[in-house]
């Protein structure tokens, strides 16, 4: 006789807690740049009204030629600081890059290629340098690279002095290879009858490159991990180090490659230019959504905040205004940007609790 089985009862299925859809606003106030979005309308607006030739095509192609000087290095600077870290040989670097190429080129009488390569060993060994004292004394990036700071100058007013006897390089624009170069670094082309330089297609390359490294790849995720919490990022396996060493190289890389277009733009190199430029990087990224503290940040953020920057010093020109009042408005567009980028955080921060 069989004995009657017990069976059990399934347990009631599981309700899925749907979770609230935001909004495309919501979503899009948590984005970084929002605010440098904003602020680039509305000076836009502002000077389109009260400037004639801001209207024109080729006061925009000036425009984007102005940005793209500030905005090709601050790609590489916005991706430090989103690793949690401050460059402020960047300025300088851009001339020691030119310096090298030149120079290393005109004395050996060399092919100009050969001095571009040399140069571009040299800058990834300084952003090298710089990575390697940071993350190994553990001293802050701000000291060391203000030591560095003041060494690029030296050597870029000492060495020219030795090698040229005066504080400028020679003219290489008969040299070999100098159209070829120039083509690729500092040449301009024809569109619709305005006048466009290639740096503005190479910081919209930078630009998208750099986007698609924070949002699509594990390195993007590795800088994050690195800027936001180091500790944290070490316990789950992130090479932070290496991160933040590459990054610093990254920067140098941006460096080397303005300082070619200066070169090859102007055919001669002043050894004292550069100096307060690694601020207005810096600028560009904090108002492009970047935060002092790291961990927090966009590349096309820092793309906006050079293009502000780009309208504001063709801006006040158009408008007739004296230039003397940039910095004063650098300086509060710096202020009103750390507010706000704050506040952003913040929001996005709750919206995701």
């Amino acid at each position: 006789m069989s004995s009657p089985v017990a069976t059990r009862k399934s347990p009631p299925p599981t309700e899925e807690v749907e979770r609230p859809k935001k909004s495309l606003l919501s979503a899009l106030l948590t984005r970084p740049e929002i605010g440098s979005v904003a602020a680039a309308i509305a000076i836009f607006i502002f000077f389109f009204v009260i400037a004639e030739p801001f209207r024109t095509l080729p006061a925009l192609s000036t425009v984007l030629y102005a940005s793209s000087s500030i905005g090709i290095v601050a790609v590489g600077v916005a991706l430090l600081m989103i690793g949690g870290e401050f460059d402020l040989s960047a300025g300088v670097s851009v001339v020691t890059a030119a310096l090298t190429a030149s120079m290393f080129s005109f004395q050996l009488t060399a092919n100009l290629w050969v001095g571009v390569l040399v140069s571009l060993v040299v800058m990834l060994a300084v952003g090298f340098v710089n990575g390697y004292l940071v993350v190994k004394t553990g001293i802050p990036s701000f000291l060391i690279t203000l030591g560095t700071f003041f060494m690029l100058g030296g050597i870029n007013l000492g060495v020219t002095k030795l090698v040229t006897g005066t504080v400028a390089t020679q003219n290489v624009a008969d040299m070999d290879g100098f159209a070829s170069a120039r083509a690729v670094f500092a040449s301009e082309f024809v569109v619709g009858g305005v006048t466009v330089r290639v740096t503005v297609l190479w910081w919209i390359f930078f630009v998208a490159l750099a986007t698609w490294i924070l949002l699509r790849t594990r390195l993007g995720n590795w800088i994050f991990a690195a800027g936001g919490n180091a500790a944290s990022a070490r316990a789950v396996g992130v090479p932070v180090n290496k991160v933040k060493i590459g990054l610093f190289m990254g920067v140098a890389l941006m460096c080397w490659f303005y300082g070619m277009h200066t070169l090859f733009a102007f055919n001669t190199v002043q050894s004292g230019q550069g100096v307060g430029n690694e601020f207005l990087y810096i600028i560009a990224a904090v108002v492009g959504g970047c935060l002092l503290t790291g961990g927090y940040g966009s590349a096309i953020g820092a793309a906006v905040g050079a293009f502000i920057f780009g309208m504001t010093t063709q801006g006040i020109v158009f408008a007739g205004w004296d230039p003397s009042w940039f910095k004063f408005f650098l300086g509060a567009m710096l202020l009103l940007a750390v507010v706000l980028n704050l506040y952003v955080k913040n929001y996005a921060l709750n919206r995701r609790s």
